[in-house]
């Protein structure tokens, strides 16, 4: 293992949890720690942006992302396929009588996200 990949590996597993935590703090109303939450959660959303920046410097690429269409239009891909993909679960979960509803919603969540490979990766022969 690189040292860039453990150096990532060790920041986003810690930026990640706290994000995670304090996103909990905030959405279960029986914790009763909303304001806790934010805090928690803000903390880790700035340890993972610390960790792209890092691993960025350490790739020896710039640290800042240059943006173009098409990094708007990953990003803007993204952010839908998963809002989609959680309305999706919630509509299963969480809402009433939408099971069947949530599930086709999901799906399509799962392949705006799919389609997210051949748009990073490319399609190669």
């Amino acid at each position: 293992m690189t040292k860039k990949n453990f150096v990532t590996l060790i920041l986003s597993t810690i930026g990640g949890i706290l994000f995670a935590i304090g996103m909990c703090m905030c959405l279960l109303p029986e914790w009763n720690a909303f304001t806790q939450g934010v805090v928690v959660a803000a903390v880790g959303a700035v340890i993972l942006l610390i960790m792209v920046m890092v691993r960025r410097k350490m790739s020896h690429k710039p640290i800042l992302v240059k943006l173009s269409g098409k990094t708007i239009g990953t990003i803007l891909l993204s952010v839908v396929g998963a809002l989609v993909l959680g309305v999706g679960m919630c509509m299963t979960m969480v809402w009433e009588g939408l099971m069947v509803q949530g599930i086709i919603v999901g799906i399509i969540g799962i392949v705006l996200l799919l389609c997210l490979i051949p748009l990073c990766k490319g399609i190669k022969d």
